[in-house]
């Protein structure tokens, strides 16, 4: 029980900061849509907020192993709660114009980057400190995360039709604090690495820096081909996800007369199926294949869902795939964060993850655009099936590719 504690505080701390960032992901851009009515604007909107959270989770992570994790997290999550509330205080106020709006999705992109490099860094330790295989955690952890989109999901889609998507934003702000609070009060200080010998042309008694720390990170980074061919295929699916959620989803959804409770009904429909597919993985994850589960996991989940809503299928059918699609997702995020960790020495844990990550979402800063920039000149329903198509050949290279072979094979 004493060993289980600090994991046990960690889920709590993740489903209460992801369930307020996934309520955030539907609000905002509904709240464009809704007032602007434009497609390549909310896109925008969804690029200013993304693309400083790659730039500072990229450049966080030297900081996240000198500072720790554990601080970073507190700080970055206290100061959202300031930033995420002037948006209901503006928007009551009727101050909340699209640049000021832009303004806050920025500082908020900014803030979010470090806290959630710092929670993925905080893994490995809470494994060793649970004395439980690294699987067994990023499943759960994957399952938390899973469950909090779909409570965010659904929450945000009743709370929006409710009172507003501006207001709707409070409850995110409530849920950044009640996570400051548990990691400050529940969680023990990340252990301090040894530090790795410094390079045979070092000079000696040459203290290192913020710089080259993050060098350190690129190069280690850059020269594992399994870790690279990773980044490369996720950043893709990533950038179609991005345009899914953020624009051709929401489009979908007005276009055929719906509100915001559909759209989050739908998220939440996947996001719920994906919590049995992690809870699987959370089991028998160490004794899965990793690369037969991984490749067929991601064909399941990513063309589908577009071919349907390009298809204009029955909503029961749109409901169906999700589902299936979720479900195969669930896999995805355990398998790829235990060959991650696995591979990465300790005392570079915060800043080749966080470099990892940030590289992975490189692209999600313009899937908003493309997505919104698809459906100007094609049209919504040609849109979904160029995205649902680069979606379909993405996830076949691992097929392709040599240097994943090496995805299987556990390293030190």
């Amino acid at each position: 029980m004493r060993r289980g504690k600090p994991f046990l505080r960690f889920a709590v701390a993740e489903t209460l900061s992801l369930s307020g960032t996934r309520l955030s992901t539907i609000a905002i851009p509904w709240l464009v849509l809704s007032a602007t009515g434009s497609p390549v604007l909310t896109g925008l909107t969804a690029m200013m907020e993304m693309l400083p959270y790659v730039l500072a989770k990229a450049l966080g992570g030297p900081l996240i192993d000198r500072v720790g994790a554990k601080r970073i997290a507190i700080i970055c999550d206290t100061a959202s709660v300031v930033v995420v509330g002037l948006v209901p205080l503006l928007d009551f106020l009727g101050m909340l114009t699209v640049p000021v709006l832009l303004l806050l999705v920025f500082a908020m992109g900014v803030l979010r980057g470090p806290s959630d490099a710092a929670k993925q860094a905080m893994v490995p330790d809470i494994a060793t400190l649970a004395e439980v295989p690294l699987e067994r955690v990023t499943g759960v952890s994957s399952a938390i995360e899973r469950l909090a989109s779909t409570v965010g999901a659904a929450g945000a889609g009743a709370l929006i039709g409710l009172i507003g998507p501006g207001q709707a934003l409070l409850v995110n702000a409530a849920t950044f604090a009640a996570a400051a609070l548990v990691v400050a009060s529940g969680i023990p200080g990340t252990r301090r690495a040894p530090k790795i010998p410094a390079a045979p042309d070092a000079r000696p008694g040459r203290a290192s820096t913020y710089l080259g720390d993050l060098l350190e990170g690129w190069r280690f980074l850059r020269g594992d081909a399994v870790l690279v061919s990773i980044v490369a295929m996720v950043a893709i699916t990533n950038l179609l996800d991005q345009a899914y959620h953020a624009v051709l989803l929401p489009v979908w959804t007005r276009d055929a007369g719906h509100g915001p409770e559909l759209l989050g009904g739908l998220l939440a429909a996947f996001s719920g199926a994906s919590i049995a597919g992690a809870a699987i993985a959370a089991v028998v994850g160490e004794r899965m294949p990793r690369l037969i589960v991984y490749t067929m996991a991601f064909l399941l989940t990513g063309f589908p869902r577009f071919l349907v809503l390009a298809a204009d299928a029955p909503l029961g059918s749109v409901f169906g795939t999700l589902a299936i699609a979720g479900f195969a997702s669930g896999f995805l995020n355990p398998i790829l964060s235990a060959v991650i960790f696995e591979r990465i020495p300790k005392p570079l844990t915060g800043r080749v993850t966080a470099m990892n990550t940030a590289l992975c979402f490189a692209l999600i800063p313009f899937g908003g655009l493309v997505g919104g920039a698809l459906i100007s000149t094609t049209g919504l329903g040609a849109a979904m099936l160029l995205c649902g198509l680069a979606y379909l050949a993405a996830t076949l290279s691992p097929l392709a590719l040599k240097s994943f072979r090496g995805f299987d094979k556990a390293v030190a």
